[in-house]
């Protein structure tokens, strides 16, 4: 007779580690899913007519293809692969930027993936020293272009120096998105080498703040997001605001192990496939803003210091003054309102005071370029960003803090 502890546990894990996952990377898989099942189903394969063509975008202007490209798959385990490696990928993503900014990007890198194929495609095709016309007719399918810009991004992310390759070995994180796609290419059969190609270089366009003047401020996410249409979205638990928290204000983390890479491309690969599935005895740990991508920003799987768990957390809140903080919201940020407290206080008293009343004389903090080239990416203007580093005394915190007190 079957376990039913055992299989209940299971069945319930795996609802919690479903429910862990943010709304918009859960909505992708769902419909990546339903797309390949309901092709198995009717037996379409006519990947032709829907997939990356060049030659079709170019002749006939079939653009439809760059965005219908991504949500197929050729077969159960390039979806299923695919899928598991968007889940840590894009939940890690979503919470730091925010699940209508996540749309937003994904659509952008879509586009810009296509463009830098077409721009290869052609150069590499028509050549006058040794033309590879195949280039122009190979028919690309599936959302591995999208991981590996994200891979890129969320590198770029971490700030970590080195990754490690399925635990192997380690490569110099600048390196690990070219090792990745050169591994894939010698162990798998039918892969998209350019496919793959340009979604690098898009993830690397995109962290050195190339698509800067793309991507719009704030205020384009908060009017999307407070629309009507789209008020059922906005009132799941797992949907993710842009300015700074969901309205339930609680996505659990199930996973205790410290993972500031993605789950599935680098550590143990057993160690993180088993990461995947929620752990028994955890609790919901948020992670630290990264100050490029405002957004509630929980990391899987992260355990720190309480006091900068608790901090992080105030400040992903302190991004949007503008929104009624909801009792929900009061209830889970106690401590942490505490240190704003003492994080506005900092902001507010830019000049300190000596034991004998009178202001001490400071040195004006030099920000450097790659300070302002983070604060510059979340749509403030470059001025407005020096004079906030200058008063927050190189602090990007307090910086992001001050700047979004003066939208207020």
């Amino acid at each position: 007779m079957p376990n039913i502890v055992s299989d209940a546990g299971l069945q319930t894990r795996a609802g919690q580690w479903w429910d862990s996952i943010p709304f918009l990377t859960s909505a992708v898989v769902i419909v990546c899913g339903v797309i390949y099942l309901i092709c198995l189903l009717i037996g379409y394969d006519s990947f032709y007519e829907v997939c990356f063509l060049p030659e079709a975008i170019v002749s006939h202007f079939q653009v439809y293809r760059i965005y219908t490209s991504i949500i197929f798959h050729g077969s159960l385990l390039h979806v299923l692969f695919n899928m598991l490696a968007l889940v840590p990928l894009g939940s890690e993503l979503e919470r730091i930027m925010g699940s209508i900014r996540l749309l937003y990007t994904i659509i952008l890198l879509a586009t810009s993936n296509a463009i830098f194929h077409l721009i290869i495609a052609l150069v590499v095709a028509h050549n006058p020293f040794h033309p590879f016309e195949h280039l122009m007719n190979e028919c690309a399918i599936g959302f591995s272009g999208i991981l590996f810009s994200m891979i890129v991004i969320e590198t770029s992310l971490s700030g970590v120096q080195s990754r490690s390759v399925f635990g192997l070995f380690n490569v110099p994180a600048k390196w690990y998105a070219f090792i990745l796609l050169v591994v894939f290419q010698l162990l798998m059969t039918n892969v998209s080498l350019l496919g793959h190609l340009c979604g690098i270089l898009s993830g690397f366009a995109y962290t050195f703040g190339l698509f800067n003047f793309l991507i719009p401020g704030p205020s384009f996410y908060t009017a999307i997001e407070s629309s009507s249409w789209l008020a059922s979205c906005v009132r799941r638990p797992k949907f993710i605001l842009c300015s700074g928290g969901n309205p339930s204000a609680y996505i659990p983390t199930y996973t205790a192990q410290n993972s500031s890479s993605s789950a599935l491309f680098s550590g143990n690969i057993w160690r993180n496939l088993s990461s995947w599935m929620p752990q028994r005895g955890t609790t919901a740990q948020p992670a630290q803003d990264d100050p490029r991508f405002p957004g509630r920003g929980r990391t899987l799987g992260s355990v720190q210091n309480t006091a900068v768990n608790s901090d992080s957390n105030l400040q992903a809140r302190l991004l949007d003054n503008s929104r009624p903080t909801s009792p929900s919201d009061i209830a889970a940020g106690g401590a942490g309102e505490r240190l704003s407290n003492e994080r506005r206080l900092q902001v507010n008293d830019a000049v300190a005071v000596g034991a004998g009343g009178y202001p001490l004389p400071q040195m004006p903090q030099v920000a450097s370029e790659e300070q302002i080239q983070k604060l510059l990416s979340m749509g403030f203007e470059r001025t407005q960003v020096e004079v906030a580093i200058a008063a927050a005394d190189g602090d990007l915190n307090v910086a992001v803090e001050i700047l979004m007190s003066q939208q207020g």
